[in-house]
């Protein structure tokens, strides 16, 4: 069963943490620590599909990179409750992940059809005229969070489905050299069938 957010909340971000980039100090670095309110976890854990989401932290800094450009450094903690993907038990999970963020002005915009060569560093972003921490936060929250939660000691059963009349793949049969030893076998069974 999914669960929507209304309409009307669709277009708000769950959690702001706007600050503008002319208000920011080139010389000294911006430090910041955001903790969400109870109600605040509640909507971000409804949002990325989690049970609950019981602690929520954010802590950094953002510093000047010449005289345009901003980086953001700071840790991201959080105490998420998912859904084993096994019994469908909750699975809580602490996360401790390093978030590392650069804005550029001149970060070169991408259009569609246009065949250009994506940047290694995949922290960079455009820089516009505000850098919102809080989406930043709950950005870094969905790509750190468990992609396969388990209970301990919960196993994924094997099983092997096929069409009528078709003899079902198993995982050894998907090994790189399985089709060889049967090839073998079968060559080997009309080596035998012309000696005779």
């Amino acid at each position: 069963m999914s669960i929507e957010r209304p309409e009307k909340d669709q277009q708000t971000p769950l959690f702001k943490h706007v600050l503008r980039v002319s208000d920011l100090s080139t010389n000294v670095d911006t430090q910041f620590e955001l903790v969400p309110a109870d109600a605040d976890c509640k909507a971000i854990a409804l949002d990325l599909g989690l049970p609950a989401l019981r602690k929520l932290r954010f802590k950094g800094t953002l510093s000047a990179r010449g005289k345009t450009d901003w980086q953001l450094k700071a840790q991201l903690g959080a105490t998420v409750v998912q859904d084993c993907v096994v019994t469908l038990d909750p699975v809580t999970t602490r996360i401790e992940e390093a978030v590392s963020r650069r804005w550029v002005r001149d970060l070169p915009e991408l259009e569609m059809g246009d065949e250009v060569e994506m940047p290694e560093d995949e922290t960079l972003e455009p820089l516009g005229a505000e850098i919102d921490l809080g989406a930043v936060m709950i950005e870094s929250l969905a790509l750190a969070l468990p992609l396969f939660p388990r209970v301990e000691g919960a196993e994924l059963d094997q099983q092997n489905f096929a069409a009528p009349g078709v003899a079902p793949m198993s995982d050894e049969d998907a090994k790189p050299f399985a089709g060889l030893s049967a090839l073998r076998d079968q060559l080997a069974g009309k080596d035998g069938s012309d000696d005779s």
